[in-house]
């Protein structure tokens, strides 16, 4: 903001002038031009005797003749109009108004009305009371405007000073008949009604509003003169046509499109013209797009199925082509690879590589001692692990030496069992019995593992014969299934035929 005394209330909204942030332009009125003397406390008596006034907040200014010895700029006056009197703020003063007829085409001798005195409380307190009858007076004219059918927008509605006259600010697409509009706005509001037709860029500024980049309008901070705008410079810009974007508020194309115009077109001079299309021995090249500012141009070959891969020409190159095009020659491809290979050479000739012994330390880091704490913990606690596992696997290995040995004992017993068995069923006098007493020790065990191997082989013949036994039985039960099916079928067939 640009007054600084400016307090701010909880939402940021800026107090005591009330102007809602237009304050960026130098002071509390919009479009003003600053100025420099203001502040400088010297009595000037060949001063220029007018002044600019704006009114409601800069959005309308107009220049009165100041007779008055003790005013500044920034004063509250109340000059005279023609039919009545307002009250305004002097925003210009000193010879800066001179530079600001002529810029704006005014001669000296038309300004006629001039400033009747300062502004006193009651003439304040009456226009306070003209800006907050504004806002209902217009919403109550856009009614009547609409029941009246008429093809107009009522923009903005301005109250003169001393309440006598009102100005209606419309936008029409042409003109408008308004004659019975008047009349019925002179019977609703009871004063003088004056009728100003303006553009859609007039009406943004005076409302205001946010741009799209984020700030306030420039029709409304600091833009005084529209200049009309094409989709040619948006064009000269390699800005894309979409009317959503390239509109501002108003709905027209906005005005800052023009602000970078004459540089794209400075710079545009250098490309080469007509260069849509090159032709080389591989095919033809056309243009997609350029680069203004770095000179730079983009071709892609058309090939039978879309384009090939783009390349990026410097515009140097593309007048090379250009000019062996006319003369009938054609390159062998878009790029100079010699050219290429040259500069690349080059700029492996202008590396150059620096003795840096002893210009460069390397800093000396020390181990931290809590690196080495956890490598020890996790050391301790791999090994521990191991441990455990060692143990687990030793208590396993002892389990199962148990359980065999378990089994063989169980084996041993069964075995002496059948032995004692055969022997009682024998009588004590028989000659087995007697050798079977002579017998040796070494003699007994090789007949109990002579024993013990024909019981194993008895047990695995018997479980042969048991899956033969299965298998033909179940051969047998799928044989007679595949019958069954076969009868089922050939009664099936007879029934039919018969």
């Amino acid at each position: 903001m640009g007054c600084g005394s400016c307090s701010k209330t909880v939402n940021g909204v800026p107090q005591g002038c009330g102007s809602k942030g237009h304050c960026t332009s130098g002071s509390c009125n919009k479009k003003n031009t600053y100025d420099w003397l203001s502040d400088i406390e010297l009595y000037d008596p060949s001063a220029f005797k007018m002044v600019e006034v704006s009114f409601k907040q800069g959005s309308r200014k107009d220049f009165f003749l100041n007779n008055l010895n003790n005013t500044q700029t920034g004063d509250m006056v109340v000059v005279e109009t023609g039919s009545g009197y307002d009250t305004g703020r002097i925003s210009l003063s000193g010879e800066l108004v001179r530079t600001q007829l002529k810029k704006r085409g005014i001669s000296e001798d038309r300004v006629a009305n001039s400033v009747i005195r300062v502004a006193n409380e009651r003439d304040l307190e009456k226009l306070e009371e003209a800006r907050a009858m504004e806002k209902k007076t217009m919403v109550r004219a856009r009614v009547i405007a609409r029941t009246l059918g008429l093809d107009m927008k009522m923009g903005d509605v301005e109250y003169q000073g001393d309440k006598r006259k009102a100005t209606f600010y419309y936008t029409a697409e042409g003109r408008v008949d308004f004659r019975e509009l008047v009349r019925t706005y002179a019977k609703e509001f009871r004063v003088k009604i004056e009728m100003r037709q303006i553009g859609a860029r007039q009406e943004s500024a005076r409302i205001g509003g946010i741009g799209s980049c984020g700030r306030e309008l420039c029709c409304s901070t600091w833009l005084s003169d529209f200049k009309s705008v094409s989709t040619g410079a948006a064009r000269y810009q390699n800005i894309a046509i979409n009317q959503t974007k390239l509109s501002g508020q108003c709905g027209r194309l906005k005005c800052c499109l023009n602000y970078e115009l004459d540089t794209y077109m400075d710079a545009l001079k250098e490309f080469p013209k007509s260069a849509d299309f090159l032709k080389t021995k591989i095919g033809k090249a056309a243009l997609i797009k350029k680069d203004i500012f770095k000179g730079m141009m983009y071709y892609s070959y058309l090939l039978e199925r879309g384009r090939g891969p783009i390349v990026a020409l410097d515009k140097d190159r593309v007048k090379e082509i250009i000019a062996l095009n006319k003369q009938g020659e054609y390159p062998s491809d878009l790029l100079d690879k010699e050219a290429l290979y040259e500069e690349q050479m080059k700029k492996v000739d202008d590396i150059e590589f620096a003795d840096v012994t002893g210009e460069i330390e390397l800093p000396n880091v020390k181990k931290k001692r809590r690196n080495n704490r956890n490598k020890n913990r996790n050391k301790g606690k791999s090994q521990k692990r191991s441990d455990r596992g060692h143990k687990g696997k030793a208590k396993e290995d002892a389990k199962a030496s148990k359980s065999k040995s378990g089994q063989n004992r169980s084996k041993d017993s069964q075995k002496q069992n059948k032995s004692s068995g055969r022997n009682q069923g024998k009588p004590k006098n028989s000659p087995s019995n007697s050798s079977s007493k002579n017998q040796s020790p070494k003699e007994n065990q090789g007949q109990n593992q002579a024993k013990s191997s024909e019981g194993n082989s008895n047990q695995k013949s018997q479980a042969k014969s048991r899956n033969n036994r299965n298998r033909n039985r179940n051969r047998n039960r799928n044989r007679n299934k595949q019958n069954k099916e076969g009868n089922q079928g050939k009664d099936n067939q007879t029934k039919s035929e018969s």
